[in-house]
């Protein structure tokens, strides 16, 4: 597609630059060379292609250090299935190069070794819940089959809004495509501004290209949809302190509020329903895949979002 992928840029230089430092702490297992340096007074890095923009974050593990190929394919071990809607089209290269870009930002690398992993199988949890087409008896569970999906197989709709700033484009459908499916006009131009990449004209390039289509995913993840709200990344990682609106909605920090902010009203503030619980699935059993462990998922009001009001209700909700 020719696109560039814009990357961020840390502010200016203030001290030495150390070549191949090994960053101690949770990335002593990193095989990645690392590059430091101090910027107004705080350490930042770059660390090889994965993390390759000045931060804080890079001086951690990078998203390969801890969760590598065959984890991905224990994750969705079925998608490659002869049965399976995008067999060939999902890989872990696609995911990790995708990550790249956000890396930097702290995409899996906030926090601890074991906050890293958590926050991956989150991701992932929400991505392979949206793109299954596993059921009870499906082989090997109906978890495993997450990744089924490029796109949505049979659209009602054309899902064209009149739009002063992303007209519809004559002849285009903007129907559910992606790792968390992108519906819309609005959306698609959104998304694309911000990849730099014209998906308002060509949505289908989120069906062809599975690095694009992870890409936008994760951007969806850590961007707030409304000012002065957190994204799914900072609730989850707990970069947000809850105001006390958000007490009074039972609105806080972990997986449950990743769910308000990515599907609002559809599945949060409906009490113990099963569109919500299917998405906790996978989030439980991705970390037990990881080895991580289900356990450390949190307690059931970190977990859920049955007795939360939505950040965004219905009307106003972004998808």
């Amino acid at each position: 597609m020719g696109a560039k992928w814009g990357m961020f840029v840390v502010a200016m230089v203030v001290g030495a630059l150390m070549m191949g430092e090994k960053v101690n702490g949770d990335d002593s297992d990193s095989t990645l060379k690392t590059m430091v340096k101090v910027v107004r007074g705080k350490k930042v890095c770059q660390k090889g292609w994965e993390c390759k923009s000045w931060s804080a974050h890079c001086c951690n593990l990078t998203i390969s250090d801890f969760f590598q190929t065959y984890q991905f394919e224990n994750l969705f071990s079925k998608r490659n299935s002869p049965v399976a809607h995008a067999a060939g089209y999902w890989t872990y290269q696609s995911f990790i190069t995708a990550s790249a870009l956000f890396q930097p930002l702290g995409f899996g690398t906030t926090g601890s070794k074991h906050m890293q992993m958590k926050e991956v199988a989150a991701f992932l949890g929400h991505v392979g819940s949206k793109t299954s087409c596993g059921y009870g008896v499906a082989t090997g569970g109906p978890l495993a089959w997450g990744l089924c999906y490029s796109h949505e197989m049979s659209p009602s709709q054309s899902y064209c809004n009149p739009d002063y700033v992303y007209p519809c484009t004559p002849g285009v459908d903007y129907y559910g495509r992606g790792a968390l499916p992108v519906y819309w006009n609005a959306n698609y131009g959104i998304i694309g501004d911000a990849l730099k990449v014209d998906l308002l004209n060509h949505p289908e390039y989120l069906e062809q290209n599975a690095t694009l289509a992870f890409q936008a995913a994760i951007w969806r993840w850590m961007t707030p949809m409304k000012k002065k709200q957190p994204s799914a990344h900072d609730v989850f990682v707990c970069n947000w302190k809850p105001t006390k609106n958000d007490t009074l909605a039972k609105r806080s920090c972990g997986f449950g509020a990743t769910m308000n902010l990515l599907d609002g009203d559809r599945v949060c503030g409906q009490g113990d329903v099963d569109s919500m619980n299917n998405i906790i699935s996978h989030y439980q059993y991705y970390l037990d895949l990881m080895g991580v462990g289900r356990e450390e998922a949190g307690p059931h009001d970190v977990l859920s979002c049955a007795e939360q009001a939505a950040f965004n209700p219905t009307s106003s909700a972004t998808s």
